[in-house]
């Protein structure tokens, strides 16, 4: 103890001219001092702010939400499930999300990580917003939003997005014929530049084309609104061949690993041949075997037609980036967190997408008919279209399929409401 004491005042060259009785009043002078700042100090630490201290009489969570829970509607706009959607949610991740109880506090209970976390996704408010509602630390916010967006992910991807099979593909092209009137079509695919807050030391890696930050969201969609591929996290500067390139499902797409179903002849055009299963995409894409992008520029007659019903069945993707906005308004603006939370909180949103269009009833789940993308100043400022993301050079079997489709809807696969030829 003495020696700490002379290290803390610094006088110890002065300690060996006092007395032996002057020598111990001050060395208990100072060790008196010494237990007064440390008391002192530690008053002063508390392991809750006093606010904090009335989460549970005060906190939105135990007094909004349990009125909210009595009025389906206002608990639906709040959480964007409704009750049943969050109770079943909170049954398949809630296991995951329990906490010990330690003798210094007691954690968070499933129930309400999962709100906080919800209410983020659900109105892209800072973490402080939504730590001052809900009574917690920011801390806390930052951390239940990054634990409980990976558990979402990985509790409900196998059910709600699983890697698609060969008989997946075709169920996705059966809905695409039924409902579109699009033969062969394995889903329509886009990327979205999700805007974000410039991260730390990440030089021009993330600054986009628009004058942004922001990460790349490539989606494939089937029929019914539902994605059945992401890809998270490409870099905002990417551009041309790299977006699609450089992601699993495009490697996969150009090695023919992606378990396609074999050429089918298209309804009613047996004399055409087998044609490939192919998506479609708008000119941001390239002209592949199984990719189709439109013809560019204005066209007329037989282009017209084909570019027109490539792109009633490609504004699928379009539409279903427009309900995901609608529902997680965090893609409304700039998202102020660290990329690798954002893939967490993108990936998130998606999978919650499919899961509340396969659990919601059909008379209040939003199906919108296919309309045009939105425009520039549209309430989705977070989600920005993608430049080229592939080089245009195609090859002449790529350029074959295109014709033979174009054929084909001019022809045998006409419709009463496309445009004449």
């Amino acid at each position: 103890m003495q020696n700490a004491f002379y290290k803390y005042w610094h006088v110890s060259f002065l300690y060996h001219h006092l007395s032996m009785e002057d020598q111990d009043l001050v060395v208990c002078a100072g060790l008196l001092l010494l237990q007064h700042r440390r008391r002192h100090r530690h008053r002063r630490r508390m392991w809750v702010h006093d606010i904090l201290r009335g989460r549970e009489q005060h906190g939105e969570f135990h007094r909004l939400v349990r009125e909210l829970r009595l009025d389906e509607e206002r608990f639906q706009r709040y959480f964007r499930l409704d009750r049943e959607q969050f109770d079943s949610l909170l049954s398949k991740i809630g296991p995951l999300l329990s906490m010990q109880s330690t003798n210094y506090r007691r954690p968070i209970p499933p129930a309400e990580r999962l709100a906080i976390c919800l209410r983020f996704l659900a109105t892209g408010d800072s973490y402080r917003t939504v730590a001052y509602s809900y009574r917690v630390g920011v801390s806390t916010v930052a951390s239940v939003v990054r634990q409980v967006t990976r558990v979402i992910w990985d509790a409900l991807v196998g059910e709600y997005m699983p890697t698609p099979t060969t008989e997946d593909w075709r169920s996705v092209a059966e809905g695409f014929q039924r409902r579109w009137a699009f033969p062969n079509c394995l889903g329509s695919i886009d990327g979205k530049h999700v805007v974000i807050r410039a991260p730390d030391n990440s030089g021009s890696l993330f600054y986009n084309y628009k004058g942004t930050y922001s990460v790349v969201l490539l989606a494939v969609v089937d029929a019914e609104y539902c994605f059945r591929v992401v890809d998270v996290g490409a870099y905002g500067r990417t551009s041309d061949g790299g977006v699609l390139a450089n992601s699993t499902f495009g490697q996969k797409l150009q090695d023919g690993t992606l378990g396609l179903p074999q050429d089918a002849l298209l309804p009613g055009a047996e004399h055409l041949g087998p044609q490939p299963y192919a998506f479609v995409a708008d000119e941001a894409f390239p002209l592949r075997r199984n990719l189709l992008r439109p013809f560019p520029g204005r066209q007329s007659g037989s282009r017209r037609v084909f570019n027109y019903r490539l792109s009633h069945a490609r504004l699928i993707v379009e539409n279903t980036f427009g309900i995901l906005t609608s529902q997680w308004r965090m893609y409304r603006g700039v998202i102020g967190i660290s990329p690798l939370n954002v893939d967490a909180c993108v990936k998130a949103t998606c999978v919650l997408h499919n899961f509340l269009r396969r659990t919601t009833t059909t008379n209040t789940r939003t199906t919108p008919a296919p309309a045009g993308p939105p425009a520039a100043d549209s309430d989705a400022a977070g989600l920005l279209p993608v430049t080229r993301v592939g080089s245009n050079n195609s090859t002449r079997e790529a350029i074959r399929v295109r014709e033979t489709f174009m054929s084909y809807f001019t022809n045998e696969g006409a419709v009463t409401w496309q445009p004449a030829v």
